[in-house]
């Protein structure tokens, strides 16, 4: 008995199967975690896009309450996580740099074998930042408000470009900043009085008129002309003249020697104070002179009895036209373009002016103005052969011509071209340009006051466009208006081009060309053709050039579908390629349009 119990006390076999159990359990909890962590990592990544794209959707959505932003963001991680939609714990907040959203998710993960080790569930927890896209932007809008873009269609237009602005313009500038600028435009382009000098140039200023008159002295009363060869004249007071003198008649009765002599100028020869002959007059045939009515006699300033005109240095050359405003007394020499002669360096004469329309009051002061390309005032012949004087305008500007027509040089290397509009209202849109700003408020503002008229030149719209961005023009647009350099770090220059028809506008000499079509009447175009050719060849060299020195370029097409194929065919070339140019036949299309730009210039980027 004693022997068994010992054997019994040495015997080792129930320990390895005690110990087995012990490892056995230890070993299927660790097989268990591995299973459990793949698991874990697969719906952590699941989570992670779902974050990442909820964090994209806060980021993009504009004019939304912080309650409406997360539902947004919510819903997007809902539909890319369904199965865990239900048991998420979802948070959205701003980020401390204000540029975008932080999105927190976590989902509890019950556990399988690892309960063998633990009694804890796990919990698995994303996090995603959505930040703004790490560019400069600057940004200029080029809009069409010609004639045809009346009624709702200018409604949608102020309507879509609001929101672009609100939507590509950060409330935030910093560690970025994004700019827009706007360029409306219809038959010319308005750059306010701002920047119209530094743009087209300065005009000269008139010259200052002392004085403008016919005659030399004061009208004479005539007592007595004898019918004689040559007729003698007899004035009731002292006349001064001299041999010589060039005298003009007036107020004498028309039923005597008034028919002979009235508005008529003769040279004289003095005979007394009182007496002196006209040349080469034989007044025996002439009815007899009569005392009645007023008759008088007065000298003339020049030899042809014309108007002279006194002007310091004027600097007028002879058979030239200047053109007269605000002449006190001869009024009647105002508003008209008059071709002078007899030019001295401080007086010239006005051919063609007469004492009867005149009168015999001094004009003082007023001023006188060249009538040529690059003055105040241009004298050209129209399309009809007549003649217009129009007055350059102090706002708008024309194409610019010769050999920078199609770059974005400087205006101190080529000025742009002047604009001499029919009327103060024709020569281009009333919204001023405005240079690139990050103020919304001013950019909404100005938008809104978009109002329609003219024709459409294109390829001045999408010249300003370029100036807009183009650092070649920052002596213009200064200050944080001033657009970077090309190749600047992080910067993008992007132009957004909208028509809605066409380009039929072209120029010459600063007038609507000739060849500019029938839309505007033929003496309202100047007798030449456009100096740049075709309108839309010129902006489809613009749209190539600037491309070349890397702005990028989108285009929409406003309702024109009735248009012809090539006009929807300049705005596809025009594009930096076909993804950026959009066709839009109604006001929902141009808000998805501008919308759909607005999103891709506002890229995002995700960063964890």
């Amino acid at each position: 008995m004693g022997r068994a119990i010992r054997r019994f006390a040495r015997s080792q076999r129930g320990n390895v199967a005690m110990l087995w159990g012990l490892t056995a359990s230890v070993l299927v909890g660790m097989a268990g975690l591995s299973i459990d962590f793949t698991r874990a990592q697969a719906i952590r990544s699941e989570l992670q896009n779902a974050a990442d794209g909820a964090a994209l959707a806060a980021s993009r959505a504009t004019g939304l309450t912080d309650t409406q932003r997360e539902a947004a963001a919510r819903a997007f991680f809902n539909a890319e996580a369904p199965e865990y939609a239900s048991s998420v714990n979802f948070h959205l907040a701003a980020l401390s740099t204000h540029d975008g959203y932080e999105v927190t998710a976590s989902v509890p993960m019950d556990g399988s074998l690892t309960r063998l080790i633990s009694q804890h569930d796990w919990t698995v927890s994303v996090t995603s930042d959505a930040k703004r896209g790490g560019l400069n932007l600057e940004i200029a809008l080029v809009l069409d408000t010609t004639q045809s873009m009346s009624g709702t269609k200018i409604s949608d237009l102020r309507s879509a470009a609001t929101d672009f602005v609100n939507t590509v313009v950060n409330d935030v500038q910093t560690p970025y900043y994004s700019k827009v600028a706007l360029v409306p435009f219809s038959s010319g382009v308005n750059v306010g009085s701002t920047y119209i000098s530094s743009s087209r140039g300065s005009i000269p200023s008139g010259k200052s008129i002392t004085s403008a008159t016919w005659f030399n002295g004061s009208q004479l009363t005539i007592s007595a002309i004898t019918k004689a060869n040559p007729a003698v004249v007899t004035t009731s007071t002292n006349h001064g003249y001299a041999t010589g003198d060039v005298v003009y008649f007036s107020g004498i009765k028309s039923s005597g020697m008034g028919s002979n002599l009235n508005g008529n100028h003769y040279t004289i020869t003095r005979i007394s104070n009182t007496q002196f002959s006209l040349n080469s007059t034989n007044s025996s045939s002439w009815n007899s002179f009569s005392t009645s009515g007023s008759p008088r006699v007065q000298r003339c300033m020049v030899s042809t009895c014309e108007v002279q005109v006194t002007a310091n240095s004027h600097g007028f050359a002879n058979n030239a036209y200047v053109y007269i405003t605000g002449v006190s007394g001869m009024t009647y020499l105002n508003s008209t373009a008059w071709q002078v002669k007899n030019v001295a360096t401080n007086t010239f004469v006005l051919s063609g002016t007469d004492p009867a329309s005149a009168g015999t009051t001094a004009g003082t002061g007023g001023t006188a103005y060249c009538t040529t390309y690059g003055c105040q005032y241009y004298r050209f012949t129209n399309a009809s052969n007549g003649t217009n004087i129009w007055q350059v305008s102090g706002s708008c500007v024309s194409e610019r011509t010769g050999s920078e027509r199609y770059t974005d040089a400087s205006p101190s290397t080529a000025y742009v071209g002047l604009n001499y509009p029919a009327s103060s209202s024709s020569g281009c849109s009333s919204a001023q340009i405005m240079p690139l700003t990050s103020n919304k408020s001013s950019l909404t503002s100005r938008i809104s006051t978009l109002s329609v008229a003219n024709s459409t030149a294109g390829e001045i719209g999408a010249a300003w466009g370029w100036y807009m961005v183009s650092p070649n023009w920052s002596s213009v647009f200064t200050g944080t208006s001033a657009p970077a350099a090309y190749g600047a770090p992080a910067t993008a220059k992007i132009v957004v081009f909208m028509t809605d028809g066409a380009f039929n506008t072209a120029y010459c000499n600063g007038v609507i060309s000739n060849d500019s079509g029938g839309y505007v009447a033929d003496n309202q175009r100047i007798n030449c053709n456009g100096t740049n050719g075709d309108p839309s060849s010129s902006a489809q060299s613009i749209c190539t050039a600037m491309k070349h020195a890397g702005v990028i370029v989108y285009t929409i097409g406003f309702d024109m579908d009735s248009e012809p194929q090539s006009s929807r065919d300049l705005l596809n070339d025009c594009a930096t390629d076909s993804s950026h140019a959009y066709l839009a036949s109604t006001g929902t299309d141009l808000h998805t349009a501008f919308t759909a730009i607005s999103t891709s210039i506002s890229q995002l980027r995700i960063s964890h």
